[in-house]
């Protein structure tokens, strides 16, 4: 099915914060007498990155990671290495899941499914409500255009559900409950997220094998489940990596009334307007609405939520 892919997003988005960082702080001229930074004999500030330590143990959905394997231990650390210091992507992923971490942990719950699943969206999306991909694939949890209806999304030119946190996380519920019932296990339901339920039982059945890290698969696969334990562990421990985001600086869940759309909108504008709020807002707080106005046919509703 695959569901394709925030990666070069996710990456980008850190790795330009990164470099303007770097660049910033080694064009700075600092006072050898006033820092514990050693300087170069140019007089420029040499700083020293240190390899993250990779955690005694780890698990995903209660399922531990066979660190003991060397080339499982050298997968996590490879990704903790390389996301403890994407900083401005794992910043603002401290922000944003104040806001959507909530909604998300509730539908899971909800589901019967394990919280650790919330990572998954994590490594898809950064928690990015408007992320696409270069396939597109859209929004919190990347589902494509052609696989969100078969798990209960409406996407059309108007709605596109997939920008629906609660019903996107629901549709995602649907398929990890599908694939776990197939495979046995959430390591590899996750792990199939990325290439397929089609594409892990092919690789299982030529191998030989059913269990995720024991497994080869092509490079995004082989590393879509570490990056996933990586996130998990950066964001439980950010202040170990040196990231702090104060309760003041979180982005806060928006708060909203509910209206019940029962029959066609032609002007989005004009019923913004109308409820005492403007376009811009009525997208904000419903970014599944695509279009300019919402056709509603008979015997269907919306919930619309809009500013208090």
């Amino acid at each position: 099915m695959v569901i394709r892919k925030r990666g070069v997003v996710y990456f980008l988005s850190g790795l330009a914060i990164g470099i303007v960082t770097v660049v910033g702080i080694a064009s700075t001229k600092i006072d050898p007498g006033t820092t514990k930074v050693e300087m170069t004999s140019e007089g420029r500030p040499q700083y020293k990155w240190h390899v993250p330590h990779v955690p005694a143990s780890i698990d995903f959905c209660g399922e531990p990671a066979p660190l003991k394997e060397p080339d499982v231990y050298e997968k996590l650390d490879r990704e903790l290495t390389v996301n403890a210091y994407l900083h401005g992507t794992q910043l603002y992923i401290l922000k944003l899941k104040a806001r959507y971490f909530p909604i998300i942990e509730e539908r899971l719950k909800a589901n019967g499914m394990p919280d650790d699943l919330k990572y998954v969206c994590v490594a898809e999306s950064a928690l990015q409500q408007n992320a696409w991909s270069g396939v597109g694939a859209a929004s919190f949890w990347q589902f494509m255009k052609n696989t969100g209806p078969a798990y209960g999304l409406e996407i059309n030119d108007e709605v596109d559900e997939r920008f629906h946190v609660v019903k996107a996380t629901d549709a995602a519920c649907m398929y990890f409950k599908t694939a776990y019932a197939k495979f046995g296990s959430w390591t590899a339901a996750a792990a199939s997220y990325n290439c397929g339920m089609a594409g892990f039982e092919r690789q299982a059945e030529f191998q030989q094998a059913t269990n995720y890290y024991d497994l080869i698969f092509p490079e995004e696969t082989n590393r879509y489940v570490f990056r996933i334990l990586a996130l998990k562990h950066i964001i439980t421990h950010a202040k170990k990596f040196g990231m702090t985001v104060e309760p003041n600086e979180e982005y806060e869940p928006l708060k909203y009334r509910t209206v019940i759309a029962d029959k066609t909108i032609p002007d989005l504008a004009d019923y913004a307007k109308a409820n005492n709020t403007t376009y811009k807002m009525l997208k904000i707080y419903n970014p599944w609405l695509r279009g300019h106005r919402l056709t509603v046919r008979s015997g269907k509703t919306y919930e619309i939520q809009l500013p208090l």
